[in-house]
């Protein structure tokens, strides 16, 4: 293992260690209680940035700061506030759905909370996801194609942006792919667990959400 690799496990392994230590558990779980935004934020930032980082290691064989590092970082932060409505009002839009007969459920409450769990992580991902992908593979582009300084980044056409991206390939590999095999049977569990522990996976998974994007922006490239 080289040095960055050992920087890198030794940040997660702190954040896992702040999860799993019952003290800064319960702090974690009231901060995010009290302050949800301002976890979101934090949480996304370090996390999901970290997944970035990780996809570059994976494909490069080595850790590569990215241009506008910074800027990708505080990106994940607003998707990390962005999230916290969201989980909330797709959770409570399908109870609500279920309580008035609009959605299936069941008598059996096991199977009632999975059907819970299943259509708020499908409707979520299916509604929602498509959308915020999109809006995170342009602010990327941006960055990129303006080296990471924000004086050429505000400069260049959304035109020139979206002409840049490559559509087919987000349609089938993001859309077509990790939605169905993997976002919806993932935040499936993430929905099954108590709520208090959702912001928990959440975190986890946005590693693997910042790695499957970097990845599909630079499989074609």
């Amino acid at each position: 293992m080289k040095k960055h690799d050992f920087i890198w496990t030794g940040i997660l392994a702190l954040v896992v260690a702040f999860l799993c230590v019952p003290v800064t558990h319960r702090l974690f779980v009231d901060l995010s209680k009290h302050h949800p935004y301002l976890m979101g934020f934090i949480k996304f930032f370090i996390l999901a940035t970290m997944g970035e980082l990780l996809a570059i290691r994976i494909l490069n064989g080595e850790f590569k700061k990215p241009v506008g590092l910074l800027y990708r970082a505080i990106i994940w932060g607003f998707i990390g506030i962005l999230i916290v409505i969201v989980f909330e009002i797709y959770s409570s839009g399908v109870l609500s759905a279920m309580k008035k007969g609009l959605l299936p459920s069941a008598i059996n409450s096991y199977f009632n909370t999975f059907l819970f769990a299943f259509y708020t992580s499908s409707l979520m991902n299916l509604l929602f996801a498509p959308t915020f992908m999109a809006f995170h593979r342009i602010t990327d582009t941006f960055i990129d194609m303006g080296n990471g300084k924000i004086n050429q980044i505000i400069n260049i056409p959304l035109k020139d942006v979206i002409k840049k991206i490559d559509w087919d390939g987000f349609i089938r590999f993001v859309v077509g792919k990790t939605i169905p095999f993997f976002w919806i049977p993932a935040h499936t569990i993430t929905f099954l667990m108590p709520s208090e522990y959702r912001v928990l996976m959440a975190a986890f998974l946005s590693i693997a959400l910042g790695g499957i994007l970097s990845f599909a922006k630079r499989r074609n490239r």
